[in-house]
């Protein structure tokens, strides 16, 4: 599928700037704690991290090479994962299996930290800015920074069906495109999507979920506050010739007032914040006719870390999702059956589906990569994305992150 360059939503980013990545902060202390405190730690990972002058450390595994061990502490102790994912930005270190490093890491999350300092972790790490909370105003400034960079650079690395979200793999031989129809089709189920059916959607992305639901004949009301998504899905809509069926609406959830048989919304719950999931459950409970159905699909992370990390910002914060925050099948759970009238009857987990997924999609990325820098994007932002989809990918595969999608039933 092409992309029509001439209709991109903001400037190059090529005029993006990285203000202070080239300078690693100075603190001795905290470089020092940390110093001590990552050695202590990769002793009972399986990698090794490898010093300039050829030391090692580690149980074996997959080398991670410290090229400017000074900077990397500094920045590490500092800012914990933003310093560990700067670092990798910036070249202080390298390695040339990127996931295999990062999973060990992934899987021991909870034991990286002596248990008498996990308490001072909240004061040391560095805070989510208030103006990323996300608002209204403040939800549209947070997709705008991700979601409309380029709808061309999302182009070049996901399937024809321009599906931003976790595929399900089914078999081996199956195709991205194939594994994200799969999905589509199976949140499109679990919500009773037929013939005549009403159908919000929460997140329009690109289109596909619509495009799948109006071909089932339902009527779909789709809502997205990216403007670049919304450009793109209603052209593809059209192409498909269901526009007529379908409606996107550039428009915050929570002004939603219609009435609906079934309301479907896929990992877009990522990007509502802790201070808003009540609002978010609640909308679709009061949306929702007696009878209907609601399909979700949510990543989500161990339900102690969810609320250790609640207000910390991370290096996925900083860089990627700026106030995206998961939540926890407890969460989950404790929302559906505080703020609204359903009952979870069913679910599945595609955490697998999701490794794969990422995976896949970070070497179209790299194998595409001369076209992306045609479009502006620099070599610092491709190691940053690197970074995303393997720091992401290693979190799947050490189950620290699931991806679940749940039917949800309202009497």
């Amino acid at each position: 599928m092409s992309v029509d360059s001439s209709r991109s939503a903001i400037p190059s980013p090529a005029k993006r700037e990285w203000p202070g990545l080239a300078t690693p902060p100075r603190s001795p202390f905290r470089a020092a704690v940390a110093r001590r405190l990552f050695l202590r730690a990769v002793r009972r990972l399986p990698i090794e991290v490898e010093l300039p002058d050829g030391r090692r450390f580690g149980g074996g595994g997959p080398v991670m090479r410290l090229v400017e061990p000074a900077n990397f502490f500094h920045r590490l102790g500092a800012d914990g994962t933003i310093g560990l994912g700067e670092a990798y930005m910036v070249g202080d270190w390298i390695t040339d299996a990127l996931v295999d490093v990062l999973t060990p890491f992934a899987a021991r999350m909870d034991g990286l930290v002596p248990r008498p300092l996990r308490a001072l972790r909240r004061f040391a790490r560095p805070r989510k800015p208030a103006r990323e909370r996300n608002t209204v105003d403040g939800a549209r400034q947070n997709i705008e920074r991700h979601y409309d960079l380029s709808n061309e650079l999302f182009a070049l690395f996901l399937d024809e069906s321009m599906t931003y979200s976790s595929a399900w793999f089914a078999a081996d031989e199956d195709s991205l495109g194939e594994a994200q129809l799969r999905k589509v089709d199976a949140i499109l189920d679990l919500a009773g999507v037929g013939p005549g059916t009403r159908l919000l959607e929460i997140g329009t992305g690109w289109g596909t979920l619509a495009l799948r639901a109006a071909r089932r004949g339902a009527e779909v009301t789709s809502l997205t506050i990216s403007p670049a998504q919304k450009e793109l899905a209603e052209r593809r809509l059209a192409d498909a010739g269901v526009a007529d069926r379908v409606r996107v609406k550039l428009q915050d959830y929570r002004h939603e007032t219609g009435t609906y048989d079934a309301v479907a919304s896929v990992e877009m719950i990522e990007a509502v914040g802790h201070q808003h999931w009540a609002e978010y459950f609640g909308m679709v409970d009061r949306v929702l006719a007696p009878g209907g159905r609601f399909a979700l699909q949510a990543i989500t992370m161990p339900h102690d870390q969810m609320l250790a990390t609640r207000d910390v910002q991370g290096w996925p914060h900083k860089y990627i999702f700026p106030g995206g925050e998961l939540l926890s099948i407890p969460e989950i759970e404790g929302q559906v059956t505080s703020h609204t009238r359903l009952r979870i009857t069913e679910r599945r987990a595609l955490g697998a589906s999701y490794a794969r997924t990422l995976s896949t999609w970070r070497d179209r990325f790299l194998e595409r990569w001369e076209a992306v820098a045609a479009l502006g994007f620099d070599e610092t932002f491709r190691r940053m994305w690197v970074f995303y989809l393997s720091y992401f990918e290693a979190g799947f595969r050490a189950d620290y992150l699931d991806v679940w999608q749940f039917r949800m039933d309202k009497s």
